[in-house]
């Protein structure tokens, strides 16, 4: 069974960034729980530009514990802390591979549903210190996804996640940002 491995939150802050100030939220790190997941975000955490981020089908980003020693050994660091990817779920048993657009999962008293891919933005690039990352992100595969929220609740690290609903028909992640990685 999945499980929640870590709760990532981070409130909107400037950063500068060659020059320029930039408003972002992405510098999530490992909170204590149990917190509320509300329709739009979980407690402590914030969103910096909602023309992009956040939002009913964006409520939660999620990304799997089992890409963190490929990105370790891919970029010579042994310093990435879960959430150093701009995720709010750190999970365990939860990949790209096998989770489908529409899946139903509970965690804690809460209940998600998958709704997309993530797309990775320049913010990202900007957290990992050089841009260019966002285009070995995408070519990875590793996208980790984004959650709606269904039914509000508290979460806590090392809760069980249950896939209550799934379509086989829908397509899994990996195919969905596959499909987009090839149409942009």
């Amino acid at each position: 069974m999945a499980r929640l491995a870590s709760l990532n939150v981070a409130r909107p802050r400037e950063i500068l960034w060659r020059g320029k100030t930039v408003r972002t939220a992405i510098f999530k790190a490992p909170a204590p729980g149990p917190l509320f997941l509300s329709r739009l975000h979980l407690d402590g955490d914030g969103v910096a530009d909602p023309r992009y981020h956040g939002g009913p089908d964006k409520a939660v980003y999620v990304y799997p514990a089992e890409h963190y020693p490929f990105w370790a050994t891919q970029l010579s660091r042994r310093d990435l802390a879960y959430g150093t990817f701009g995720e709010n779920f750190t999970t365990e048993g939860l990949l790209e591979t096998e989770v489908r657009i529409g899946d139903v999962f509970e965690v804690g008293s809460a209940r998600v549903q998958v709704t997309m891919p993530r797309t990775p933005c320049a913010k990202l690039g900007m957290r990992m210190g050089f841009l260019a990352f966002v285009r070995d992100f995408r070519a990875s595969g590793r996208s980790g996804f984004y959650l709606r929220v269904l039914g509000e609740g508290l979460v806590a690290p090392g809760d069980a996640i249950a896939r209550v609903a799934t379509d086989p028909s829908q397509p899994t992640v990996a195919a969905s940002f596959g499909a987009s990685a090839d149409a942009g």
